[in-house]
């Protein structure tokens, strides 16, 4: 985990997102936290985390998503060298 992530706000954020329940909760959610551009970047980087995880080169990934490829490499830099927060996120909904 990134040290420089842990304090008590993020922390209540993240018990806020665990405690949601339905889909409608998310939605509900996530337009009272965040701007509309705020949500479809963090929804754009998690296609993109996606798509690198199945071995889509950048030029597919540019024009399916419109991402730059400085956001592709970024992903791609935490897909190797991060957390493994995606493959937990991508384990789990496969299912």
């Amino acid at each position: 985990m990134n040290a420089k992530l842990k304090d008590i706000n993020v922390e209540y954020l993240f018990k806020a997102i665990l405690s949601l329940q339905t889909m409608e909760e998310c939605y509900n959610f996530f337009d009272d936290l965040c701007t509309v551009p705020e949500l479809k970047a963090l929804s754009q980087r998690l296609e993109v985390a996606r798509m690198l995880s199945e071995g889509k080169v950048y030029s597919d990934i540019v024009e399916k998503t419109g991402a730059s490829t400085a956001t592709i490499s970024r992903v791609n830099r935490s897909l190797n060298y991060g957390s493994d927060g995606y493959k937990v996120i991508f384990e789990r909904t496969k299912k």
